[in-house]
């Protein structure tokens, strides 16, 4: 649980840019940081560089990676074809109660506010991270999501990094795109439409994809590295 934490706070801090590309990832910095061990540090590192957001590299440790807009959408592919293999298998297989309650959830969320507002945010996570995790584990397929759940914590980070980057422009209309995808999703499950399910779940990941771009710095905003390694120093400093 320690590595898992260590693991989803440096994620969302390395998409979201406070952890900076070229950055390096001390063991021990992170381990006063975290107050915890250096095991736990060292698992979270070898699970970052799975997921493709840092390098291990001979002599110099863990350094941060820098995303280009290609392989954001290279991403989004690859998390297309998961989603979209998970719905199809998922589709007659998720209890009937469970969906109502994503349906009515969804459509209160688009009926009570528009365009949406910041106090939304926390509630329209919820109900992406609840409709992604009930599809994965009723696909009936324990490698899938088990697939998914590795690289989860890396599509959720790029999700909330992008909202963020919404909310700090007072710009909320993906909350509100995002709800209708997801109750198109939720609606074809309920009419066994596995089809249209996996049609619904393609366009909702790939329309993410734009605002996942923007997460990204543009050049103005990208730090200059200069071929100089940074290193996180100090408690909760990075």
């Amino acid at each position: 649980m320690r590595r898992k934490a260590v693991v989803e706070d440096l994620c969302c801090e390395i998409v979201g840019g406070r952890l900076r590309p070229g950055e390096h990832l001390v063991t021990r910095a992170l381990a006063d940081r975290f107050g915890v061990s250096h095991t736990p540090i060292r698992e979270a590192l070898i699970a970052l560089a799975g997921i493709g957001v840092v390098d291990l590299l001979p002599n110099r440790g863990a350094v941060v990676r820098r995303f280009s807009r290609d392989e954001v959408r290279e991403i989004c592919q690859v998390r297309r074809a998961l989603e979209c293999e998970a719905v199809r298998g998922a589709c007659g297989r998720i209890d009937e109660a469970e969906l109502l309650v994503l349906r009515e959830a969804l459509r209160g969320m688009i009926a009570r506010t528009t365009p949406f507002a910041s106090d939304q945010v926390a509630e329209a996570r919820a109900a992406d991270s609840r409709l992604h995790d009930v599809i994965s584990e009723s696909a009936a397929n324990p490698f899938l999501a088990k697939e998914i759940g590795r690289l989860k914590m890396l599509f959720r980070a790029f999700r909330d990094a992008s909202w963020q980057r919404e909310e700090n422009r007072n710009d909320y209309h993906r909350l509100g795109e995002e709800a209708r995808e997801h109750l198109t999703i939720v609606e074809a499950l309920m009419r066994n439409d596995r089809a249209g399910a996996v049609r619904a779940m393609s366009r909702h990941i790939m329309s993410g994809c734009r605002y996942w771009s923007r997460t990204l710095p543009t050049s103005a905003e990208a730090p200059a590295v200069g071929g100089q390694v940074a290193r996180v120093k100090g408690k909760g400093k990075s």
